[in-house]
This record gives structure tokens, C-alpha cells and sequence, in this order.
């Protein structure tokens, strides 16, 4: 078993010994860099929009405008080298009930 693998398991068995996911700001990230992470989040969501048909590059204005209000934040998460954005609220929510 590989270091990662054992760490993941620990990890499992108790998660409060897991490494809190790290806030990136968004205007750290490169144009390009910012770009990738909202695609990648994106495409991995899959959101459903109803009725009205909303284009690729629509949903990442939604994206960035979300993360320019501070409404969402771009995370990293250092177990799995892993990037994703969550809303802020669930992102406070989450802290508060891993922190009792």
C-alpha cells in the first residue's frame, strides 16, 4: 500500500484528522488557471438549468461573478491534490460542524 492510500484510510477512520481544504482566492489564479478550475467545475457539476438552455461560457460568467461576490470559493484539497467550488455557505457550514 502505497503512503497516500495508508493516509486516505486514516483519514476514514477518523476524519477530524483530516486536512481542512485550503481557500484559494480566485485573483491569485492566472486568467487561464481561474478558467480551468470553472470548467473543470463545470463540466464535472453537470447543473440542470429547467427549460432554458444556458451556454458553456454563460455558466462560467455565473461562475466568476459568484466568486467575485464572495458568494463562492475556489478550495483545494491537499489529501487528493483535488480543486473543486463550493458556495460559501456550505463552505461555513461544513467548518462549523467538522470544528464540534
Amino acid at each position: 500500500m502505497h503512503d497516500e492510500d495508508e493516509r486516505r484510510l486514516e483519514y476514514e477512520a477518523d476524519p477530524r484528522d483530516r486536512p481542512e481544504p485550503v481557500a484559494i482566492p480566485h485573483t491569485e489564479l492566472s486568467a487561464d488557471a481561474l478558467r480551468g478550475v470553472i470548467d473543470n467545475f463545470i463540466l464535472r457539476e453537470g447543473t440542470d438549468y429547467g427549460d432554458r438552455i444556458v451556454s458553456h461560457d454563460e455558466k462560467v460568467a455565473q461562475v466568476l461573478l459568484q466568486l467575485e461576490r464572495n458568494e463562492a470559493r475556489i478550495l483545494f484539497d491537499p489529501l487528493d491534490s483535488s480543486v473543486t467550488i463550493v458556495p460559501v455557505a456550505t463552505f461555513r457550514r461544513d467548518r462549523d460542524t467538522t470544528r464540534r
